[in-house]
């Protein structure tokens, strides 16, 4: 990773609360332009991270940065860098939304010409336009947090730090709010803490999962799934005559592209089963395809089942929360 890249970097960072320790030598570091999915049980350490980054908490030991700035030496100008939407999103629900962007741009002494341009601009990157004169107590919770994104976007920031910014969205607002996040993340980094995994699989380039304070894991969705080997492929075949299942067997078990294969028995008498493992190279899929063609059987289905990321934060969390 080229260092000028470098958008976010943690080193050892580490923080106590007494005798509780909340984080623990978790080191990272995120380019520019990635969406990064970060995951982890309530009480892993997660907002205890976004709160260092943001400068909200210092931590106990180790440092961070935030394009280029310490957040401990030179916090405003890591700030400057931040748009930031907490888990609770904080609206003077009384205010109608032009009001409060207005105030927001204010807080963030963005005023006069440069305010108009700047909510202009946020309220069409937002589609909040049909909402600029609403109350924002009238508001859907999906369009309050259209409102709470736009304020994080006011200043121009090149991060943004999203917690939880689907919670209590229904599948309809969750899926706007989702599609909003991948066009900001075009041109920005972004740290997405949610627990919508699925959301996670289909937004982010790359995952960090923490748990008990530590990071655990850190990679892309595809790359997690492949080295934590839970991913199979079931296929099906039609029985015939002609085909023969053992040298099948031999053939694909030999690819590059597969790292097991075993017979499951079916009981469907003119249907023969499969458990395939694949491995980190090519695609298996294909490779599956084509022996069975070229040795002239019939594909009845072919399916991906575990080595989903919900599977795999299971395992690497132990499954629950830390008390």
């Amino acid at each position: 990773m080229v260092e000028s890249d470098v958008m976010i970097r943690a080193e050892s960072l580490s923080k106590r609360y007494g005798e509780a320790e909340a984080l623990r030598d978790a080191s990272f570091a995120i380019k520019r332009g990635e969406i990064v999915g970060f995951l982890g049980p309530n009480g892993a350490g997660k907002t205890t991270t976004m709160k260092i980054l943001t400068c909200f908490i210092a931590p106990t030991s180790g440092k961070a940065s935030v394009a280029g700035c310490d957040v401990q030496l030179d916090p405003v100008g890591a700030r400057k860098n931040i748009g930031y939407l907490p888990e609770h999103n904080p609206l003077y629900t009384e205010m109608l939304v032009t009001e409060y962007l207005e105030y927001a741009a204010a807080m963030r002494g963005i005023r006069g010409n440069d305010a108009k341009r700047r909510i202009r601009a946020v309220v069409e990157e937002t589609d909040l336009g049909p909402k600029f004169g609403a109350e924002i107590r009238e508001l859907s919770k999906g369009y309050r947090q259209r409102v709470g994104l736009a304020q994080a976007l006011l200043h121009e920031p090149p991060i943004l730090i999203l917690d939880e910014p689907l919670s209590g969205l229904d599948p309809n607002q969750a899926r706007g709010v989702r599609e909003l996040i991948r066009e900001l993340g075009r041109e920005r980094t972004v740290i997405l803490s949610t627990h919508h995994l699925p959301e996670v699989e289909t937004t982010c380039d790359r995952v960090l999962i923490i748990s008990g304070g530590k990071i655990v894991a850190d990679s892309t969705p595809q790359e997690l799934k492949r080295s934590q080997g839970r991913e199979t492929l079931a296929l099906c075949l039609k029985k015939l005559d002609g085909f023969d299942g053992d040298a099948f067997v031999r053939a694909v078990g030999d690819a590059e592209e597969i790292r097991s294969v075993r017979p499951v028995a079916s009981e469907e008498p003119a249907e023969l089963h499969f458990e395939i493992i694949p491995s980190e190279r090519g695609d298996a899929r294909e490779r599956l395809f084509h022996e069975v063609v070229a040795r002239g059987g019939v594909v009845l289905g072919l399916e991906r089942r575990g080595g989903g990321l919900e599977d795999i934060f299971r395992s690497l969390t132990g499954g629950k929360e830390r008390s």
